[in-house]
């Protein structure tokens, strides 16, 4: 979804290949050989092959820079900071929003039951740094900066899960870090991403 995002953002072309996961394809050829892991997503541009969403929506917003919204910086200073935010997302945000989105999105859909005592665990350390992240929001517009960058792109996939669930009210009783995801998910580019879901 955050590679989705990325392409949708930047305005590229792209080819769509479908992965049945269900019945094992990541684990074959080809995706084998784009991503050693047999995860998903794995990404092709002409003799570039690259794995890992992070990375590949770096190389899109560095590769494709002119095209689109521009969601990496060139001022180096400025950079700087997108780049802590960037990071802040996937060693604090992500490791407690994902595994809440394992408990409360993923774990029900297969028919397994969520752990009541992760979940509070998880809540409490989301909910201390989306304190963070009201601080931070109450001064910027977007946790990069002014504009819309990589570091607000790659919070959409569980910030969507997570606000079908319980763990909505940490995002709603944060004015700002509420504001922020209201006018981040309602982005032409993701709405176009949660198209391809249906």
């Amino acid at each position: 979804m955050r590679v989705f995002a990325a392409l949708y953002e930047k305005d590229i072309e792209f080819d769509f290949v479908p992965v049945d996961m269900r019945a094992g394809e990541h684990k074959k050829e080809p995706i084998i050989s784009l991503n050693p892991f047999g995860q998903i997503p794995a990404f092709e541009d002409g003799d570039l092959k690259l794995f890992e969403s992070r990375a590949i929506t770096q190389y899109i917003a560095h590769e494709y820079f002119d095209k689109g919204t521009q969601l990496v910086i060139r001022d180096s200073k400025k950079m700087a900071i997108l780049s802590v935010w960037t990071e802040v997302e996937g060693q604090k945000f992500d490791p407690a929003a994902s595994k809440l989105t394992w408990e409360l999105g993923i774990k029900p859909l297969l028919g397994m039951p969520t752990d009541s005592a992760v979940v509070e665990e998880y809540e409490a350390k989301l909910a201390a740094v989306l304190d963070v992240y009201e601080a931070r929001l109450a001064q910027s517009k977007y946790l990069g900066g002014d504009s819309f960058t990589l570091a607000d792109l790659h919070h959409l996939p569980t910030i969507h899960y997570l606000i079908g669930t319980q763990s909505k009210k940490l995002f709603e009783s944060r004015p700002h870090v509420s504001a922020w995801v209201a006018n981040i998910t309602a982005r032409p580019a993701w709405n176009k991403v949660i198209a391809m879901r249906s």
